[in-house]
């Protein structure tokens, strides 16, 4: 019985592999160059590329659990899609999928819209799955530490309805623990969805001012402007990366990033401890700057 990691070498994907090697489960990486990987002590690597489907049969083959990470590409449900049906005729039928929090609300940013067809195809072809949604990474703020301690600016635009952000070792944790969960099953489990949230809701001068507090100093919140937003995205990713960006920026404003009933509840029941706080990730980053 082998769980496959896929974005194995990802933030995310590596910590999930970590957490199955300490549970004592027999897991598989997938990854583009096998030469740069670097995976504890009896995890098996195989080389693979999501549109490379010969690759994606040999890799799948043996395969009992497979946990499904896209990364935000512009071919991203194409690469998704292919990768569901090479899993069905493998004889894959247990996954955990990395999906995102409100894509049915969120139907106008593409990443979003292109995870919510996902979901729908693991729902019509009849997988066994837990699709997991998480909200807004708190991690996502490690690339503008450089703006809030440099010039007292936190300049996301999240807005006054507020966001559910979660750690992404948070999300790494509990998607092991799905897996196993999976894995673990005598037979196979009926499909599942649920929002993987933080511990509290926070609008944009509430992130300010944890910041102010941590740092000793005050940081405003700045980050109304999506235009703005997209523009300083621009100088390092591609146009139509820091476009999805700003449409997703738009929805926070509009709309936030809220958690459900007992969403919190239930993943510190999961995880069997509190979850991490956004006042936690800042004072770390602080901390080791």
């Amino acid at each position: 019985m082998t769980i496959l990691v896929t974005g194995a070498t990802g933030n995310i994907g590596s910590q999930v592999i970590q957490h199955l090697v300490d549970r004592g489960a027999d897991v598989r990486a997938l990854v583009r160059d096998p030469s740069r990987a670097s995976f504890p002590a009896g995890v098996a690597i195989v080389k693979g590329d999501f549109l490379d489907v010969d690759s994606l049969r040999s890799a799948f083959n043996g395969v009992s659990t497979l946990f499904l990470l896209n990364a935000v590409v512009p071919d991203e449900f194409t690469q998704a899609l292919i990768a569901l049906n090479v899993a069905r005729s493998a004889g894959i039928e247990r996954i955990v999928y990395l999906s995102v929090i409100h894509p049915d609300v969120y139907v106008n940013v593409p990443h979003f819209a292109g995870k919510f067809g996902v979901e729908r195809m693991i729902e019509q072809m009849d997988f066994h799955a837990t699709i997991l949604r998480p909200a807004y990474f708190i991690q996502n703020d490690l690339t503008i530490k450089d703006v809030i301690t440099g010039y007292g600016v936190y300049p996301m635009p999240v807005g006054d309805k507020g966001l559910a952000m979660i750690d992404v070792r948070d999300i790494a944790e509990i998607a092991a623990l799905e897996l196993l969960r999976r894995e673990q099953a005598e037979q196979p489990l009926p499909l599942s969805r649920f929002n993987l949230v933080g511990p509290e809701t926070l609008t944009g001068p509430d992130i300010a001012a944890i910041w102010s507090n941590v740092l000793g100093r005050q940081i405003n919140y700045g980050g109304g402007d999506t235009q703005a937003f997209e523009q300083n995205l621009g100088q390092f990713m591609p146009a139509w990366m820091a476009y999805d960006m700003r449409l997703m920026g738009e929805r926070f404003l509009t709309d936030g990033m809220l958690p459900e009933g007992g969403d919190v509840e239930g993943l510190t029941a999961l995880l069997g401890r509190p979850l991490r706080s956004y006042r936690n990730f800042a004072s770390e980053t602080s901390a080791s700057a």
